[in-house]
């Protein structure tokens, strides 16, 4: 690659940090949260639980994410159906686990999670894996309502997507006291 790919590159991370820096800060934490465990970059019990619920969680979202590796080895090369049914299932399961966990509100924050989990060949089934989660009985109609209602006409109906992959994946920051810095 030449040096005049390197700009673009970085205003695409800039582009990433600002869209992760939209999000709640519930989700923030979700996301971070939860690429620690898909990702296993570190001890996500032991940073991420605050209680006992809490842990609860986590336990079930490692025991749930164990199957990432299996799903991402089964993305599709392309559209066809015989492909799909090893691919979807799981992910589906997957995706209406961290639905079920209020955290992910929006279309956008889940394919924000999800670009980073499974890499970025995944991102043309990711509106399909959001809508079927997200219409399931598992969740309370005004949240469904609210899901569905977050993805966009242009993401549903997209005729391509990027294959360029992700370049920004949040991490834990530790809170520093500025008092203490001068």
């Amino acid at each position: 690659m030449g040096t005049s790919a390197r700009p673009a590159d970085g205003a695409i991370t800039l582009a990433e940090l600002r869209e992760f820096a939209s999000f709640p800060a519930a989700t923030q934490r979700y996301i971070r949260r939860s690429l620690d465990i898909g990702l296993h970059r570190r001890d996500a019990m032991k940073l991420w639980s605050r209680d006992m619920v809490e842990e609860a969680s986590i336990r079930a979202q490692a025991r749930i994410y164990g199957r990432l590796e299996e799903i991402k080895a089964r993305v599709p090369d392309d559209s066809g159906l015989d492909q799909m049914e090893p691919f979807m299932a799981p992910l589906v399961t997957i995706s209406a686990f961290d639905l079920g966990q209020d955290r992910l509100s929006s279309f956008s924050a889940y394919r924000f999670l999800y670009e980073r989990l499974l890499g970025a060949g995944a991102r043309p089934w990711l509106p399909g894996a959001f809508c079927a989660a997200a219409s399931l009985p598992h969740l309370h109609p005004e949240k469904r309502r609210a899901l569905l209602q977050s993805i966009s006409e242009a993401a549903a109906t997209a005729v391509g997507w990027s294959n360029r992959e992700p370049t920004f994946y949040p991490e834990w920051v530790e809170k520093v006291d500025l008092s203490k810095a001068n």
